[in-house]
């Protein structure tokens, strides 16, 4: 779980909130919640500091069998929405030397060999576009007016990730009410919860 920006990097400002705290305090509930699930989750950062894409990206690489959930809040868009992104590159997947066609659609794909950092998360888009359509699809019913599906963008920080990985972001940081970006703790649980259980193959359901 990526809670974005951190340190002098405040991220989007309201008139009482700064993203980079929303974020965190967002970040420990839905952290909290997974937890009650069985799940294991670990934080990017879990103070006011503010790691590096790579950094980050390192903390999920680290590990197996994991997805890679960054979290945000807008500084426009209808109050009360949400968002899930999955990355986009401006060129094709190509294969890494050794690799094939297959390999870059699998959920799981042969570990990539000879790609550059920035360009990770090429063989894992696939699974990525389906974990950010099947988030967006339980907080589409969640959150009114949140759009059916996710959307593709370029955002850096999921592009080192090797395994799934998306960016959800809340709108917005100027509502009146902060709680309410803070409640939104509850449905994104359920949604990364129940994404993650129809992302996973059958036989790896069991273990966390």
């Amino acid at each position: 779980m990526d809670p974005a920006h951190g340190g002098s990097d405040t991220g989007a400002r309201g008139e009482t909130e700064v993203e980079k705290d929303v974020v965190l305090q967002i970040a420990r509930s839905v952290r909290a919640g997974l937890e009650r699930r069985g799940y294991r989750v670990i934080l990017t950062r879990n103070d006011d500091s503010n790691p590096s894409y790579d950094d980050r990206a390192a903390v999920a690489n680290a590990f197996r069998d994991v997805i890679f959930v960054s979290l945000h809040v807008a500084s426009t868009g209808a109050d009360g929405t949400v968002r899930t992104y999955y990355t986009q590159f401006s060129a094709p997947v190509v294969p890494a030397p050794g690799g094939t066609a297959a390999d870059a659609k699998s959920l799981n794909p042969a570990p990539p060999r000879l790609l550059q950092w920035d360009q990770a998360q090429r063989p894992f888009l696939d699974a990525s576009h389906r974990l950010a359509d099947l988030i967006q699809g339980e907080l589409a019913q969640a959150f009114t007016g949140s759009p059916a599906a996710a959307t593709a963008v370029p955002v850096r920080v999921l592009r080192s990730v090797t395994s799934p990985a998306v960016a959800i972001e809340i709108s917005s940081v100027s509502m009146p009410t902060p709680s309410v970006l803070t409640a939104s703790a509850g449905p994104l649980t359920d949604a990364i919860a129940l994404a993650t259980e129809a992302l996973r193959p059958s036989s790896s359901q069991g273990s966390r």
